[in-house]
């Protein structure tokens, strides 16, 4: 069990336009990352170190976005205005966590421009919806080489987490222990004063740290 990427929800001037804002406060580029069909998004990616990644995703007008639950979540957080919408944690085995949730994962895939599909189980969306607090569980069906972090060059990473909400209820729905996916990245938590979730992220860059 690992972090695997942050989701960020595009704002009301679209996907290219709050990736390009991201970038420029980064000083680094997103690139395309392409469609999630089973899920009626797109995404555009920027690959840091330790193996994870940030996404900023949009809805698209398609029927998809409106059954699958991160249509749903990805389409609500844009209607606030656009923002963080959730940390995802990778495991190796998704099966215990079907067992412990009591329902099965559901297939995600997404078609890069250049063509090469990528392919995982998710499971756990509709509990971020409820408590934005909580990450969805992913794993990785293809290989290695292919994940998103792919290209990063040890100079972007991931310092902190600040997330409004309480890590006892997120290590109940890990079931374990908060700091295990997040060993590697410091996390501060605050009591939530309105919708909990992740409220800012630290990302150390070669000019030094930005908060986001």
């Amino acid at each position: 069990m690992r972090l695997d990427h942050l989701s960020y929800a595009a704002g009301p001037g679209g996907l290219a336009a709050t990736a390009q804002r991201i970038g420029d406060l980064l000083g680094r580029p997103f690139s395309d990352g392409g469609v999630h069909p089973r899920f009626g998004t797109r995404n555009m990616i920027m690959p840091l170190a330790g193996h994870t990644y940030l996404e900023i995703v949009e809805v698209l007008d398609h029927p998809a976005s409106d059954k699958a639950p991160f249509g749903q979540a990805v389409r609500a957080r844009s209607a606030l205005g656009g923002g963080w919408l959730g940390w995802v944690v990778a495991v190796d085995d998704i099966g215990p966590i079907e067992q412990r949730l009591g329902r099965q994962a559901v297939d995600g895939n997404r078609h890069r421009p250049d063509g090469t599909e990528l392919t995982w189980k998710q499971i756990g969306v509709n509990g971020l919806i409820a408590d934005a607090q909580l990450p969805f569980f992913v794993q990785w069906l293809t290989p290695d080489s292919l994940h998103p972090s792919t290209g990063a060059d040890g100079e972007y990473s991931l310092y902190c987490l600040e997330i409004a909400g309480d890590p006892q209820r997120v290590s109940e729905w890990l079931g374990e222990s908060v700091e295990a996916p997040l060993e590697d990245v410091k996390v501060e938590w605050v009591a939530p004063h309105g919708t909990p979730g992740i409220t800012a992220v630290q990302v150390q860059t070669p000019t030094g740290m930005v908060r986001i």
